[in-house]
């Protein structure tokens, strides 16, 4: 009984402190917001990691001016696009949110996104990487500003390429070497593989990217035409199928089912020998992989006629439709994506960040093999495409993506695969 007591006292003890700290937070943020703008910042960085970082730049502009007072509402991923959409609807909106790159025009269409056009000019948007900046731009008008973005790269690992007699300074260039390079790296065991060299769908390509690759850089969907039903891109899905074909079904599925995060990643356990990936994967490496050495290069062009090629994604920010404080929210985004902002966000994050000026002061903080491939992952921004969201096809992946999966079950061959999509696609082309 005693002991129960003890344990009642206790938290009741702790609930007066948490109260009366709650109590204390609130009546200083409530004491720093007095006579300002109030602005609600909705972002998904709710991490151990992002968390903090973000609440320092959001904490370093408060105190650098006395006219606005920025809040930060985390939202899990997937649930603040939804909240974003039901608080437009109703008419309350956040004052500032974070958004993807590739769906700007898509939320510019559907009257989601304010117009900032207003508030930008020809030496602000030179701040940013120019495929960025394209991206947040709708018939000559802006309704975003870049924040981040990414790019994939091909990783590789120097010590296996010792093992077999290839030079680690040398990665392959085009698919050919790609595909004699892995076979090099394989380590088979009976009808066990305990290494293998390469696997497209590992990592960070679909095989609609290895796709849009094979048919040098042309997307599935440009400028309202459909180019799912292409040669090079019946290729590229053949290409991919071989390789499944190459290691066998059983192998593929019995190595996918063991991966994971960190150590217990393929590449960084050693039983990958090249990964392609979004470049902060570097971090996982650096973290996890017991001084592994490795390598970083442009992915294999599918030719040596063609050029290099990745894809990429990323992040803007936004003031969504119906936000009543437009111009102070667009004060903070300027602060946000400025180059002190974004120095620090790359610094911490390891990110590739939007502002070209941000990008090469935090590359600058860099040294030894995290400035190596933070350094490349800034050059290959030249070889990266982003694919905004097709206005008249916004829900294409819906009809493409089982097709392909079809055609690597070996359910159809690739040219009846893309031809079936490719009509599909037209089907459902808003009018």
């Amino acid at each position: 009984m005693k002991k129960l007591s003890f344990f009642i006292t206790c938290m009741l003890i702790i609930s007066m402190i948490t109260g009366c700290s709650s109590s204390s937070n609130s009546a200083a943020e409530a004491e720093a917001q007095e006579g300002k703008v109030v602005l609600d910042f909705w972002t998904f960085w709710g991490s151990e990691t992002r968390r903090p970082i973000i609440e320092k730049i959001i904490t370093d502009y408060n105190e650098s001016q006395d006219e606005v007072y920025v809040k930060h509402t985390f939202l899990p991923w997937g649930d603040i696009w939804t909240k974003n959409l039901v608080s437009i609807a109703s008419g309350k909106p956040a004052d500032v949110i974070v958004n993807d790159i590739n769906s700007v025009a898509h939320r510019a269409e559907n009257n989601q996104a304010s117009e900032l056009t207003d508030y930008v000019d020809d030496e602000f948007k030179e701040q940013f990487y120019p495929h960025l900046w394209d991206m947040v731009e709708t018939d000559g008008k802006t309704f975003a500003v870049p924040f981040t973005t990414d790019t994939r790269v091909l990783f590789y690992n120097k010590k296996a390429f010792e093992e077999v007699g290839l030079d680690p300074d040398s990665p392959p260039a085009t698919w050919e070497e790609l595909e004699e390079y892995a076979k090099k790296l394989d380590v088979k065991e009976g009808d066990r593989y305990e290494r293998i060299g390469f696997y497209p769908l590992w990592g960070g390509m679909g095989a609609d990217s290895w796709m849009i690759n094979a048919d040098d850089g042309q997307g599935l969907i440009e400028d309202g035409e459909v180019f799912i039903n292409t040669e090079n891109k019946a290729k590229g899905l053949q290409w991919v199928l071989d390789w499944r074909n190459h290691y066998g079904s059983k192998n593929v599925d019995a190595f996918s089912a063991e991966f994971g995060s960190e150590q217990a990643n393929p590449f960084i356990s050693g039983k990958v020998a090249m990964w392609v990936d979004v470049g902060t994967f570097y971090t996982q490496i650096r973290d996890y992989g017991q001084d592994m050495e490795i390598g970083v290069a442009p992915i294999p062009a599918a030719e040596e006629s063609t050029g290099n090629w990745s894809a990429g994604g990323g992040f803007v920010v936004e003031v969504p439709e119906g936000s009543d404080n437009p111009e102070e929210a667009m004060d903070f985004i300027k602060y946000l994506t400025g180059p002190e902002a974004q120095k620090y966000w790359a610094e911490k994050n390891y990110d590739n960040v939007a502002n070209i000026e941000g990008s090469e002061a935090a590359l600058e903080e860099l040294d030894g093999q995290e400035k190596e491939v933070y350094g490349f992952m800034i050059e290959n921004l030249e070889y990266t495409q982003l694919f905004p969201v097709p206005v008249d096809y916004p829900d294409y992946l819906d009809q493409v993506n089982p097709v392909i999966d079809q055609v690597l079950l070996g359910e159809v061959e690739p040219e009846d695969g893309l031809e079936k999509a490719e009509e599909s696609v037209e089907k459902i082309k808003r009018n």
